[in-house]
This record gives C-alpha cells, structure tokens and sequence, in this order.
C-alpha cells in the first residue's frame, strides 16, 4: 500500500494541518482505477492524530486485503465540533476534506461506497457525521466511543478533571449550547427516528473494562428505547488498541457484509 501525508491549510481551520491517505500501491499505473475503490474515514481520539491508525492497527494490510482507500484526518481535540473560534473542524471532515478528494484522487465518495468509524472522541465524530450527514455514508462505526455529550459534563466530572471540562467548554462554547445542537445526541436521536431507512447502518462496541462503558451502555439503551437499529456490543477489553483493532476487523467486515444482504 502507498502512504500519503498532506500537510495543507483546510479553509474551514485556517491551520496546518496533516492528512493521511492509504491508497492501493502504484495506485496510478493500477488496473483498478481508484474511483472503483470503497472509501473508508477513520478517525482518531482525543489524545491522538491521524497518524495513529497507520502506526498502531494493521489498517493498512486490511486496506489491501479488503481493496479500502482509507482517509485519517487530523482534527486535534476538537471533539469534532464546529469551535466557537471559528475552526470548523466537523465541517473539514464532512465537506472540506470530501471536496478536497474528488478533485485531486477522484474518489468516489457516493454513499454506497463510503464508511466513516472512529474510536473514542472519533467514535462521537463518526456517529456524529452519521446522524447529521446521512446521506453522505452506507455505514458509521463507533469504538469505546464518546457517544453522548451530556451526560458526560455533570458537576462531578466538573470536579474530577476541571481542566478538560474547562477546555471542553471552551470547544462547544459552554455546556449550556449543547442541548438543542448537531453536537446532542437527543437531536440525532430525533432525526433518526423521523425516517430511518435514510441514516447509515451504524455498529458500536465498548470494552467491559473501558471508563465509558456507561456511557455506551446509556446511548444504546436510547436507541433501543426509540426502537431504532444499533448494533452494539460489549466485550472483554479496555480503553486501549487491543480493543480498537479488534473492533476494527469487525466493523469492516459487518459494513461490507450488510451491502451484500
């Protein structure tokens, strides 16, 4: 497989900003032109960048098995979001970085043929771009995923770790701006329901010995309540790239399957 790093200055962040590409090897001269190719978006968490998929997983032996062009970005720890300081990070990953690639590798990026997964502040960006970009991918995948931000910014976890809660506000603008937002997984929740058939098929797992167990355990029981489509599981694990891995090969092999059924 080819490795391609871009390091350019996306409109929406006005920063620069690192780009990682796994294409087929010598994707040029290749019979299988790259628009034939099934797209996959990772992305990482909050103490990562889009490097940390290609150096910890075996992404790129499945890429090559599995015939994937894989995209990792870089969005910092963003969560994901639109920031109240202008960068728009959810927008580089949804309609900068998708523009981006039609036009210079001519990839088709039509939903059939485009998956976005994520583990832990990805998983949130993942489901995220899901439930509010529909009908931009044929299935989203979440890993010991930050599934839900309001429960997540309670008075005791204020207390816990005041840092990341204060730079956590700073991102989303206050806590009081997320019920309501794109960024409140009630309002996906809602969206869903209201035509499910056009949302992507989305899985999730979440380790046993993973802190955001309850939080997973809290989004799926949403969904179930809402009688809504979720593929969710829990196994033996941690917060840690055993588990990701693992999950990876999973979700991948889940999402192809189910366009086969």
């Amino acid at each position: 497989m080819t490795l391609v790093q871009i390091n350019h200055v996306p409109e929406a962040v006005r920063v620069d900003t690192s780009l990682y590409l796994i294409l087929p090897e010598n994707y040029q001269l290749a019979k299988k032109p790259l628009e034939e190719h099934k797209v996959l978006f990772l992305l990482h968490g909050l103490s990562d960048d889009g490097s940390a998929w290609q150096r910890y997983t075996n992404i790129e032996i499945l890429a090559r098995d599995l015939g994937l062009v894989v995209v990792m970005p870089s969005v910092g720890r963003s969560l994901y979001a639109n920031m109240e300081n202008g960068q728009r990070y959810f927008d580089y990953v949804t309609e900068e970085i998708p523009t981006y690639l039609r036009k210079v590798f001519c990839l088709n990026l039509a939903r059939e043929n485009t998956f976005i997964a994520g583990l832990s502040m990805g998983g949130f960006g993942a489901l995220k771009a899901a439930f509010m970009r529909p009908e931009q991918y044929f299935a989203a995948g979440s890993f010991s995923g930050l599934v839900s931000l309001s429960p997540v910014f309670t008075p005791e976890q204020k207390l816990k770790d005041p840092a990341m809660m204060h730079e956590f506000e700073m991102v989303l603008g206050g806590f009081d701006r997320i019920a309501g937002s794109e960024n409140d997984s009630a309002v996906w929740l809602k969206r869903y329901a209201g035509n499910p058939s056009a949302f992507p098929r989305l899985f999730a797992a979440c380790g046993l010995d993973d802190d955001l167990l309850p939080l997973n355990r809290y989004f799926a029981a949403q969904m179930k309540m809402a009688g809504l489509p979720y593929a969710y599981t829990e196994d033996q694990g941690k917060h840690d790239w055993h588990f990701w891995q693992k999950y990876l090969v999973r979700f991948l092999d889940w999402a192809l399957k189910g366009q086969n059924d």
